[in-house]
């Protein structure tokens, strides 16, 4: 660390007529050797604000990495004429990257994959706090509604930070590593399935599948574009984003969904190819 620190001294800090010069000719030429100045003037702001992270963080150099990539970006993407220092518009990319790096790294297991998630991994501890501090408590239920996710994903979510990461390896005794001892993986169950059971079963999938297919057909205007941006997408809109889409409220939302719901389970009872009459 001493060493790098003794190495970014080495480049002087712009002055505000220098950086603008730099700037413009880095988006009018492509100037190459303006961007590098840019960048290697502003190298003390990273490590500045990768202290800030050093608590969630133990290898400084680390976040030190992803935040000079974060302010590479941002003298790439650098307006001058805008009138804003680059040192406040590349602090926003600075901490970008480097916030991504510790999401991806605090856990070998990921836990910040999708837009709830993430949203959760950042805002669920401040705002655990804030409900605490406004109504002496914080459920679950609480939570989610002020962050717009599901109370599923806020309950995942406070396991997954509560719990530390364990090894499969790891003996399930307290007698240490040990060729004779069980281990948390050999604990797991395999796939033991027959092959004809799991043909079965696949088949059964395909038909659903295609029954799927069929059901939307029956389905028009706004009930098809919910049974395919909340349903069946790979990455659904929130109920909110629904409301916004077609000025109504959450709650309308909700509804709607509800009811194709309805609609989706007893289309699939009257095909017979699945009993969910008792879920």
């Amino acid at each position: 660390m001493q060493l790098y620190m003794r190495e970014v001294a080495r480049y002087p800090l712009l002055s505000p007529e220098e950086e603008y010069e730099l700037a413009v000719k880095r988006v009018e030429k492509d100037d190459v050797n303006a961007a590098h100045r840019m960048v290697t003037s502003n190298l003390r702001l990273v490590v500045k604000i990768a202290n800030d992270f050093r608590q969630a963080q133990s290898n400084l150099l680390d976040l030190i990495q992803e935040g000079n990539a974060g302010l590479m970006q941002a003298v790439k993407r650098f307006n001058p004429y805008r009138g804003v220092k680059l040192s406040s518009y590349a602090g926003w990319w600075i901490r970008a990257y480097i916030l991504k790096y510790i999401m991806e790294n605090k856990s070998q297991v990921k836990i910040g994959t999708t837009a709830a998630q993430r949203k959760l991994f950042f805002q669920l501890h401040k705002e655990t706090q804030k409900l605490l501090a406004e109504y002496d408590r914080a459920d679950t239920k609480m939570i989610a509604a002020n962050l717009d996710v599901r109370e599923k994903d806020v309950i995942e979510m406070q396991k997954r930070l509560g719990q530390p990461d364990v090894s499969l390896d790891a003996p399930v005794g307290s007698g240490g590593f040990d060729s004779n001892e069980t281990t948390r993986g050999s604990l797991i169950a395999g796939n033991d399935e027959r092959a004809d059971d799991m043909l079965a079963a696949e088949q059964v999938k395909q038909l659903f599948r295609e029954h799927l297919d069929e059901f939307k057909q029956t389905l028009k205007g706004r009930d098809k574009e919910i049974f395919e941006l909340r349903l069946m997408s790979e990455t659904p809109l929130t109920l909110q984003e629904l409301g916004n889409k077609y000025g109504v409220s959450r709650e309308r939302s909700r509804q709607l969904e509800a009811r194709i719901l309805k609609n989706l389970k007893a289309f699939v009872l009257d095909k017979g190819v699945i009993d969910i009459s008792s879920e």
